[in-house]
């Protein structure tokens, strides 16, 4: 067989499709964020406004975090030795997972190398812990999730997305005596809607489920210290295992549960992703907490977020752009092919020093491909018109199609 080929023959299908992705060269700049400086293919740099960085907050920039991160390297050094297990276990580490049991009202947390890993680690072990379990997934959960409920090879069923009347009469179906777990999040990152977590509460207090909400793109952002969604809408002591990141509003690095004792205690003694990884180093986890510490007492910067999002989501329906329906930060205009996606991708950051990646299958539908922004206190008024400015002249040099079924 030729290998090579085969290798290169799946790249070119992806080609084919117009979603092919290529990654921007950038360099952030301390103190200058969203600004920083891209390096083109051909070696050039340029100055760039980025766009669609999940820094939401540019914690990533945020002085307490950064001298907590360079303390944390001159006190003790790169690495952290090993994993939790073996040596691996840093002062940091019980710190902050500290911070986070106490930000999620939960009496223990466990941290993780990514988002990522502990959703997928968590979710396939719940499988281990509780013979003959059946989770019920909403259908735009995040891939780690799906890849966490495949993982535990267990019973589950998908529910149409924030669709409680699906999610019961699943629910009614299933053996009355079986353990139940419904796997949900609270915003979903690509079309920005919220689920109903009073609702979700509900139902599995009714059909007695267990609750694990990812609130990835929430913690930090939502309630008044910064808890998520469940903080705001007065229910995180109806979560039973919460479940976030460090990479986003933190501005960090990692992820992590939280949830009763008992139950971080299981998890931390199955999870083959926890038990069987390095560590994150003392700089990292010194950094997350003095995150999760400064954002619990800062509410103005999660006021301004939100102040931002809806403004620059104003400027673009005024503008005619379709701007798709969104409860959240998060700021998704509909494009709808992938080729007009990537064509103005492109075009934004070479013509006009404007970074945003193209969101094509399969982050999105097909049919359904976008840009998705995401604004940040730290984007100006001046930043927005030029944005909006651009965006229009390129969705009529693009022929793109200023409204559509999704249009604001």
């Amino acid at each position: 067989m030729d290998y090579k080929a085969a290798f290169q023959d799946a790249v070119e299908r992806v080609r084919s499709e117009g979603r092919y992705r290529v990654f921007a060269d950038l360099k952030r700049h301390r103190g200058e964020f969203p600004r920083a400086t891209w390096t083109s293919p051909e070696g050039v740099e340029s100055d760039v406004v980025v766009w669609c960085s999940n820094d939401y907050l540019g914690q990533g920039q945020n002085p307490v975090v950064l001298d907590a991160m360079t303390s944390a390297i001159d006190a003790h050094g790169s690495g952290s030795g090993g994993t939790r297990n073996i040596s691996g276990t840093n002062h940091s580490h019980v710190e902050l997972e500290a911070e986070l049991a106490d930000l999620h009202g939960k009496e223990a947390a466990l941290v993780f190398t990514s988002g990522y890993v502990s959703n997928e680690a968590t979710l396939s072990t719940l499988y281990k812990i509780l013979p003959g379990l059946i989770i019920f997934s909403d259908a735009q959960n995040h891939a780690s999730m799906i890849a966490g409920i495949r993982a535990g090879g267990g019973e589950k069923h998908v529910f149409r997305h924030n669709d409680l009347a699906h999610l019961e009469a699943l629910l009614a179906a299933a053996p009355a005596d079986a353990p139940k777990l419904i796997a949900f999040e609270s915003v979903y990152s690509m079309d920005g809607d919220i689920a109903d977590l009073p609702g979700t509460v509900a139902l599995a207090k009714r059909y007695g489920a267990m609750t694990y909400l990812d609130e990835v793109h929430a913690v930090g952002m939502y309630g008044r210290r910064g808890g998520g969604v469940a903080e705001r809408d007065g229910v995180m002591d109806q979560i039973d295992i919460c479940e976030g990141t460090l990479g986003k509003a933190f501005g960090v690095m990692g992820g992590y549960i939280a949830a009763d004792a008992v139950i971080v205690d299981a998890i931390r003694s199955y999870a083959s992703g926890f038990i069987f990884t390095t560590s994150l180093p003392p700089a990292l986890t010194a950094g997350a907490a003095a995150s999760v510490r400064w954002l619990k007492d800062h509410n103005e910067i999660r006021v301004a977020h939100q102040e931002r999002g809806a403004t620059l989501k104003r400027m673009m329906a005024e503008a005619g752009l379709p701007v798709m329906p969104s409860q959240s930060h998060i700021v998704p205009v509909l494009v709808g092919d992938p080729v007009h996606t990537k064509l103005v991708s492109d075009l934004l950051l070479s013509d006009h020093g404007i970074y945003v990646q193209p969101i094509n299958y399969p982050t999105v539908a097909r049919g359904t491909e976008r840009l998705r922004f995401t604004p940040t206190p730290f984007h100006t008024d001046e930043m927005m018109r030029d944005l909006v400015d651009a965006m229009s002249k390129l969705w009529s040099r693009c022929n793109v199609a200023r409204l559509g079924g999704y249009a604001a």
